[in-house]
């Protein structure tokens, strides 16, 4: 290869580098496990009991669970039981959990549900005394498929759990709807918890 042949073909490399950089950045695109907006000597968070304004008994104490595990998987922080001796507070709401039919047979029986979580989130610097982030709607939505001939078998949602797709086949209809319910509410919880932390984290 000539060296203008070459520094051309460098050219154009870096010119793509640049145009995936600046296209990434344009859609908003951050790696969560950094933790790049939350204080650099911020060590430890005690994450408070979010209200509930649903009318979904303990989904607040269920959402806490996903989020304390969500933070602790990212090694960023230590999540610990009290507020007092904690750098950071992370306090929040869910506004509102919802299934609503989205797929019907043609007799109109639901065949496809959708949960949905809107949560909002916000963060405190103890030592600072200030909030240094907040959201609202943070959201989620998973489908559950509630019959057999609807189920698929080889999504991920669905390789998850403890099921084959010969079990679904044996199974009754309110049998699959409410395992696939239960798979897609503790998804929904899951992912929400996940988009908690990284807009947390990379204060966006």
């Amino acid at each position: 290869m000539t060296s203008r042949s070459q520094k051309l073909t460098d050219f154009f490399v870096a010119g793509v580098v640049v145009a995936l950089a600046i296209g990434l950045g344009g859609c908003g695109y951050h790696l969560a496990a950094s933790g790049d907006a939350l204080p650099s000597n911020a060590k430890t968070i005690y994450v408070e009991r979010f209200a509930n304004g649903t009318r979904f008994t303990g989904a607040n104490d269920e959402l806490m669970r996903y989020i304390k595990d969500e933070i602790a998987l990212h090694d960023r922080l230590q999540v610990i039981d009290s507020p007092s001796q904690a750098d950071l507070i992370l306090s929040g709401a869910i506004y509102s959990i919802y299934t609503t039919p989205s797929a019907y047979n043609s007799v109109l029986e639901p065949t496809i549900y959708t949960q949905s979580i809107s949560v909002a989130a916000e963060l405190k610097d103890v030592k600072e005394n200030k909030v240094i982030w907040q959201a609202h709607g943070i959201n989620n939505s998973q489908t559950a498929q509630v019959v057999a001939q609807t189920v698929v078998t080889t999504t991920p949602n669905f390789v998850q759990q403890n099921l084959r797709g010969s079990d679904i086949a044996k199974m009754q209809d309110i049998q699959v709807a409410q395992t696939q319910n239960a798979a897609a509410h503790d998804q929904m919880m899951q992912q929400v918890a996940k988009n908690l932390y990284a807009e947390m984290a990379e204060g966006f």
